[in-house]
């Protein structure tokens, strides 16, 4: 076999935990066809964080990796570094192997910012983000960096959250003309729910925004729609991050 033709082989992955579903894989599959390259991109499954440095210690010429639901804070102890962002934001989604030094990354925020950007008019001062995980800590970034104000919407009382669900009414909902839904509520199979939010008080003037990609439509995008509302999936937002991570790992 061509050594230098082998060298170009590396392997690709997401960790997580329940992704059969993933979008990652699919991506990074077809793009991996079209350019015509040797590598590969596998799903790393598993039920616990503590179970990642051993799958890197026994997978050959892994490269880099994507991190999801429920690792992206979990992850940070385990890595020798973090950039710069990724510091400020406090979750990771992108690992990059430098010199056998693995480095955290985020590019949720650059593929949510990039994504919402061309939907924004003068009257989207500030947003609700719904949840409190680690992929709305990238939201939260991004909205500072587009000077939007926001406030955190939870199920419990705890720092930093001004809203829980049960606050909500027509008033507040008014008030936020974006609401970004950073939760798993309504992902598939579960398809019938949705986040709990006053949507009679939803018009034409709001953007709701969904991580979720599958569903394309779920049903917190769908009762947006019905009010005349801008409704935005997590798709665009996902292959922004994905092209993002991949300049990160070829990186010299």
């Amino acid at each position: 076999m061509d050594n230098a033709q082998d060298k170009l082989k590396f392997k690709f992955g997401l960790v997580g935990r329940n992704i059969s579903y993933s979008f990652s894989r699919n991506y990074f599959a077809e793009k991996f066809g079209k350019e015509n390259l040797k590598h590969s991109y596998v799903n790393f499954d598993i039920e616990s964080i503590d179970e990642l440095l051993n799958v890197i210690k026994i997978t050959p010429n892994l490269k880099g990796l994507n991190v999801t639901i429920p690792y992206k804070e979990e992850v940070i102890p385990l890595l020798d570094d973090l950039n710069k962002r990724a510091r400020k934001i406090g979750a990771v989604n992108t690992i990059r192997f430098k010199e056998n030094k693995l480095i955290g990354y985020n590019t949720d925020y650059y593929g949510f910012k990039n994504s919402l950007k061309p939907y924004l008019k003068k009257h989207h001062k500030s947003a609700l983000i719904l949840g409190t995980g680690g992929a709305s800590k990238a939201i939260a970034y991004a909205l500072k960096k587009l000077k939007i104000k926001f406030d955190y919407v939870s199920r419990s009382n705890k720092k930093g959250v001004k809203f829980q669900y049960s606050d909500l009414n027509n008033d507040i909902i008014s008030n936020y003309k974006i609401i970004i839904n950073c939760t798993p509520i309504g992902t598939f199979p579960d398809v019938d729910q949705c986040p709990n939010i006053p949507y009679d008080s939803i018009n034409e003037k709001h953007i709701l925004y969904d991580l979720i990609y599958n569903p394309e439509r779920t049903k917190f995008l769908s009762y947006g729609e019905k009010k005349g509302a801008t409704v935005i999936n997590g798709l665009k937002m996902l292959e922004l991050q994905a092209e993002k991570s991949w300049q990160i790992w070829n990186k010299s």
